[in-house]
């Protein structure tokens, strides 16, 4: 997960299979266990959107994102009828009641709303808990009967470190961001962070005595992880990092751009050769992998064999794998 920095996590299965597919062994259980222990949560982060962080990563990367898009969520809350007292009042009545409850999650968060008589229709209620998370009172962190539950940062993560000076962090940022996603350039650190360009060549220019030159980007000089092998075939859940952070992601899908749909949902795809050759879906029995293009035996074999980890990972409860699509037909 740390060499990830950041894992796109609005859809929760999604962001557990991310860490599955990067991993050996664990569980959805696992996963769950690391957002209960505080060692993992999820907030509102790059570009306003939910990322699963380590916590201790959480504040810097909070300071260099989140007042880029506290903006915009506030003034969606004026066009869903939020005004800035509503706003006000909701964010304290969501800080006053984890303070005094502990962890809540949204459907408790829009019961203390109600009663106080902030608006919380339509989505009004989720963009009122972006407020508070974007403000730093508020993240994700354990799990409360199946549902992910708010807590405050205070009494979850203590006081923040020692704040170091924003070249630091822009520094750090640009290495963790290689780490996981090298070769890169600056726009696509901005597209993926959410920062500004200029911001993203300050970082490129201040750690470029630690980076090497490409063709398709720089890379860290000596780090094996920026260069890791595809994988013989592989199966990534809804809105896998592989699919965020270039600004083109044209070497992974090629031709099937069809899997992130003009609404921009992600769909769950298959790679062979580090290339997307497949989507895969999951009904109540067995798991589907609709092919986009022929693949040679060996791949369908890697496919099947990780589509079973999968399903061991999920505790879906097994069934057959079975093939759609250009292959011929369906068939393990």
């Amino acid at each position: 997960m740390g060499h990830l920095l950041a894992v796109q996590a609005q859809d929760e299965r999604g962001f557990r299979l991310a860490v599955r597919s990067r991993s050996t062994g664990l569980t959805t259980g696992d996963v769950d266990a690391a957002l209960d222990d505080r060692r993992l949560l999820v907030t509102w982060l790059n570009r306003g959107t939910l990322h699963l962080v380590r916590a201790e990563d959480y504040w810097w990367l909070h300071r260099l994102t989140a007042h880029r898009v506290l903006p915009g969520v506030q003034r969606r809350l004026r066009q869903l009828g939020v005004g800035p007292d509503d706003e006000e009042r909701g964010v304290t009545t969501i800080v006053d009641g984890l303070d005094a409850d502990g962890p809540m999650t949204r459907y408790q968060s829009r019961t203390r709303l109600d009663a106080d008589g902030v608006p919380t229709a339509g989505q009004a209620l989720v963009h009122l808990l972006a407020a508070a998370s974007l403000r730093g009172h508020v993240v994700r962190g354990p799990m409360e009967a199946g549902h992910h539950a708010f807590v405050s940062v205070d009494k979850w993560l203590g006081p923040p470190p020692a704040r170091p000076d924003r070249a630091e962090d822009l520094d750090r940022l640009v290495r963790r961001y290689l780490v996981g996603h090298a070769p890169g350039r600056p726009e696509d650190l901005e597209r993926w962070a959410g920062i500004t360009l200029g911001d993203a060549r300050l970082a490129f220019a201040g750690a470029s005595d630690a980076l090497r030159e490409t063709a398709d980007g720089a890379d860290l000089r000596g780090d094996p992880t920026s260069a890791p092998r595809p994988a013989a075939g592989r199966l990534l859940g809804p809105f896998d990092p592989v699919l965020h952070g270039w600004a083109s992601r044209e070497p992974f899908v090629g031709v099937h751009r069809s899997v992130v749909t003009s609404n921009g949902i992600f769909r769950p795809v298959c790679l062979v050769g580090g290339r997307v050759v497949s989507i895969w879906t999951l009904p109540s029995r067995g798991l589907v992998i609709e092919l986009l293009e022929e693949v040679d035996t060996a791949g369908r074999e890697a496919l099947v064999a990780d589509a079973g980890d999968v399903v061991r990972f999920l505790g879906h409860g097994g069934g057959a794998v079975t093939f759609a699509g250009s292959n011929g037909g369906r068939g393990r």
